[in-house]
């Protein structure tokens, strides 16, 4: 049987015992934060209330919701989905240690956040600045129908009171693990969905995560190159129309 490219990725990026290893080029590591220092800057909350709700119920409620009511999701409320999803979570040996796991603390995956109905935050495009913990307001507008087009049509994304968009900076993983870096990259956006599933839900909000989008068209909304940075997962975000 002819292989696939799926197939030739997965045959050519095994490790084998005895292969041989490049040393690395500490010079040329990439950062592990983009900043967009010319844009207007809103600082996030970084107090959150302590949750009644237990861990065991909420994997339990945890689901994939489609159908958001019309009622706002408040910018605290995102602040913490956005810190629990990939936020510095400690200090350590010099690094900043964040949420979710990254191979190599290497942190490849950048946070956009297409803004529909946020109480205090005007419609529009921003990127997660997790050194600051703040967001960056790239665009001002109404991207709602656009990310719903991009995601083959999945009209909860023009519904839902944010999508979240995960887009991921190759370098960053494949400066230490070369092409078995694309590996990692997905591993690494899938640990980030899952903590914005479970805060979503202790603090009864719903998310959908997306793998279906035509990623070019994502690409051209949160104005990357598709090349060195490219749009890789989506999740909308509100409050479920019926809880």
């Amino acid at each position: 049987m002819a292989s696939s490219v799926g197939d030739d990725f997965q045959n050519k990026t095994k490790y084998t015992r005895g292969q041989s290893w490049t040393p690395l080029d500490w010079s040329k590591k990439p950062e592990i934060c983009k900043t967009y220092p010319s844009k207007n800057k809103i600082q996030l909350a970084s107090k959150f209330p302590e949750l009644s709700v237990s861990f065991h119920d909420v994997i339990k409620k945890r689901k994939s919701v489609r159908s958001y009511s019309a009622e706002p999701v408040s910018i605290d409320s995102l602040a913490y989905l956005l810190w629990t999803a990939t936020g510095i979570q400690r200090s350590q040996h010099g690094y900043e240690f964040r949420t979710a796991p990254s191979a190599g603390a290497l942190y490849p995956i950048e946070t956009y956040v297409i803004a529909n109905n946020i109480e205090g935050l005007s419609k529009g495009l921003y990127h997660y600045s997790i050194a600051s913990h703040s967001l960056e307001e790239l665009k001002p507008g109404d991207f709602a129908e656009k990310v719903a087009q991009a995601a083959l049509d999945q009209e909860m994304c023009a519904v839902a009171q944010a999508t979240f968009v995960w887009t991921a900076i190759f370098e960053r993983s494949k400066w230490k693990y070369k092409q078995r870096a694309y590996r990692y990259v997905y591993l690494d956006a899938g640990h980030i969905a899952q903590n914005l599933a479970l805060a979503a839900t202790s603090i009864a909000l719903g998310t959908c995560q997306i793998g279906a989008i035509f990623d070019d068209e994502v690409n051209k909304i949160v104005g990357v190159d598709g090349v060195e940075e490219s749009a890789i997962y989506l999740s909308v975000v509100g409050h479920p129309k019926n809880k």
